[in-house]
């Protein structure tokens, strides 16, 4: 799966929900809620205070070390 800014949050929990814990770390604990589903990464770091690109960069790493 390829992540970029444009993901939709549902997209990445859905392929990857190990993924979870990142977005809880920033303050995203609403993974299930409306506005996730149709919500971009970059959408929902802004909303979150939370630069996009770093997050991105981050996520990708979490997962591939599988942490």
């Amino acid at each position: 799966m390829t992540i970029t800014k444009n993901t939709k949050i549902s997209t990445i929990v859905e392929n990857a929900p190990e993924a979870m814990p990142m977005f809880q770390q920033i303050g995203m604990h609403c993974m299930g809620c409306a506005m996730a589903s149709g919500e971009t990464l970059e959408q929902a770091c802004y909303a979150h205070g939370v630069d996009p690109d770093w997050f991105v960069t981050e996520l990708k790493a979490y997962l591939l070390l599988g942490e």
